[in-house]
């Protein structure tokens, strides 16, 4: 999804990293940003390797709550990303 965001991009604004502050800013936002939800579905991944293999109990469960929170905290700057991306500039 991200790949065809940025084919759109630059076929209907020309936007490049060389485009200038805004070209920058949008692909170092949303790379990054990008990079980040990579790793959180990864670590949702190995929670679920971990929940099938009996890990986790109701006193322990740390590394669950922890990617749960990762996942949110991502999906939260996700929604200042797009208001500011798209709706804001």
């Amino acid at each position: 999804l991200q790949a065809w965001e940025y084919g759109r991009a630059y076929a209907m604004h020309n936007l490049t990293l060389q485009s200038g502050i805004y070209g920058s800013t949008f692909f170092m936002l949303t790379g990054f940003h990008g990079l980040h939800v990579t790793i959180g579905a990864l670590l949702l991944g190995v929670m679920l390797l971990r929940a099938r293999a009996g890990h986790f109990s109701a006193a322990d469960h740390f590394g669950f709550e922890a990617a749960a929170w990762y996942w949110h905290f991502v999906d939260a700057v996700w929604l200042a990303l797009f208001l500011f991306v798209y709706w804001l500039i």
